[in-house]
């Protein structure tokens, strides 16, 4: 029976979307099928083309009832649902229907003292920085607000996505025929740090890559936790 992913939050503009598509494409990467699945009525559905994994319309409560009945019949098989911001009722079905829960949330302490909400409401969920600082000085006032505001939650902080303009590049209608290798070494971060929390293991590794030289070098510790930093504040 195939594992569901949500990846909600009630504050629009974390990274919902970009986060779904890296990690289907990182599953991919690393020989493990997905499908990503649309529930915002605000986007359309992208093409399958070129995607190391499989896109599905759920965008009405019976497409999804009917999508997700389907993934779950599909052994070894993965399904990642994109939730949307500001639709809280949408959240708790999601949360109620998911192996795995993530919340994204972006440096700012709106986005924090959103996420601080949604992990009270969700305590299985696990939160997720998106488009974390590169910048040294910014990482560091970051990782600031993140000791100061989500000490109680460090168990449930996973491993920062660093900010990546090549990650919109999954969220076109049509993906490139070549992507960059930077943005398949993140995607494969972000896929391994959700099989390590489902306990999966994935034999066949794909097409594995080194680490991009300006990333920095514990944005691939993955699966870590993001909050083991805190542990040792």
């Amino acid at each position: 029976m195939a594992d569901i992913i949500c990846v909600i939050g009630n504050k629009g503009g974390t990274g919902k979307t970009t986060l779904s598509h890296m990690l289907c494409q990182g599953l991919g990467l690393l020989g493990q099928r997905s499908v990503c699945v649309l529930t915002d009525t605000g986007r359309e559905p992208l093409q399958p083309a070129g995607r190391r994994y499989l896109v599905a319309d759920a965008r009405s409560r019976e497409a999804l009832a009917k999508v997700a009945g389907k993934i779950r019949s599909l052994p070894a098989w993965m399904g990642v649902i994109d939730g949307g911001g500001n639709r809280t009722e949408m959240d708790r079905k999601l949360y109620g229907l998911a192996d795995l829960v993530l919340l994204p949330f972006r440096d700012s302490h709106e986005d924090i003292h959103a996420l601080m909400r949604d992990l009270e409401m969700f305590p299985r969920a696990y939160a997720i920085p998106m488009q974390w600082p590169i910048n040294a000085w910014q990482r560091e006032a970051a990782e600031t607000a993140v000791q100061d505001m989500l000490a109680p939650y460090r168990d449930r902080l996973l491993d920062p996505v660093f900010a990546l303009s090549a990650s919109k590049l999954l969220l076109q209608k049509e993906i490139p025929g070549a992507l960059p290798t930077q943005l398949a070494n993140a995607a494969r971060g972000v896929a391994h740090q959700v099989l390590e929390l489902l306990q999966i293991t994935i034999e066949h590794a794909g097409e594995e890559a080194s680490q991009p030289r300006d990333q920095p070098a514990h944005a691939v510790s993955a699966g870590a936790g993001f909050g083991g930093a805190l542990k040792a504040a």
